[in-house]
């Protein structure tokens, strides 16, 4: 039975994008109808970045985590493009159902899963210590005021997911003291080294990264990254000599 509590989705479309809305005009998320695999929104490409600081020869044998499904984009680049293991946690099974009749959502298999849970618990799961790879945090409510997880212990819990080279990526919306605390948090868990993060979107989404352990990737090997990127997952629309332009450390 489904949970009335829940915010109900509804969608919209124009100019061949279909989006999704938890009760309210915000957007949780984007599909183009033609590339259904592609990730649409500037904010969600980046939340891809973490494949600048790993080899991509590397990437299938990789696990994904993703906390709050939204129209599933990550979570199917990471699937069907990439071709990883890939879990997302979602507590609205309305999304779902969304995902899986409107946005392309595959079933779930032995490389693909989708868990109906609190993504607060989940990450405390013994079945998630030091096995993620990269691990997606985009946990809005449908008033997209603050995120809906923002504590030192949630933080805690997601640095305890990721494996030694392992990559967190998190949206912040907007600049304001939230942001500011949201990444003060990020910093105590991760160090201050760890805690790198992109210019915001003109929209005002920040995609925050905290690695697990300090990256130590050279210049010149992120543009090699970067140009592999953009030519072996052309089809998941990932820009990633743009983002080499606009992803540092944050300044302390």
């Amino acid at each position: 039975m489904l949970d009335k509590t829940l915010p109900d989705v509804t969608l919209s479309e124009f100019d061949g994008i279909r989006c999704m809305h938890l009760d309210s005009p915000w957007i949780q998320g984007t599909m183009t109808i033609k590339s259904p695999y592609a990730i649409e929104l500037e904010y969600v490409q980046r939340m891809m970045a973490w494949l600048l600081f790993v080899p991509s020869t590397s990437v299938k044998e990789r696990q994904a985590l993703q906390l709050g499904l939204g129209t599933a984009a990550i979570t199917k680049c990471c699937y069907k493009i990439l071709g990883m293991k890939t879990t997302a946690v979602e507590i609205n099974p309305k999304v779902v159902i969304v995902c899986r009749q409107w946005f392309k959502l595959p079933p779930s298999n032995n490389r693909l899963e989708v868990i109906l849970a609190d993504a607060s618990q989940e990450v405390k799961s013994d079945r998630w210590l030091g096995k993620v790879d990269a691990l997606a945090v985009d946990l809005y409510d449908h008033e997209a005021a603050a995120p809906v997880m923002d504590s030192l212990e949630f933080y805690a819990n997601c640095r305890g997911t990721l494996t030694d080279d392992g990559v967190m990526t998190v949206n912040l919306f907007g600049r304001d003291n939230s942001y500011k605390a949201s990444v003060a948090k990020m910093q105590q868990t991760f160090g201050v080294d760890c805690v790198w993060a992109f210019k915001p979107t003109r929209e005002g989404n920040t995609v925050v990264m905290g690695f697990r352990t300090k990256p130590s990737v050279s210049r010149e090997v992120l543009v090699q990254r970067a140009d592999a990127i953009e030519s072996r997952w052309a089809e998941g629309n990932l820009p990633a000599k743009k983002w080499l332009k606009l992803l540092s450390p944050i300044a302390v």
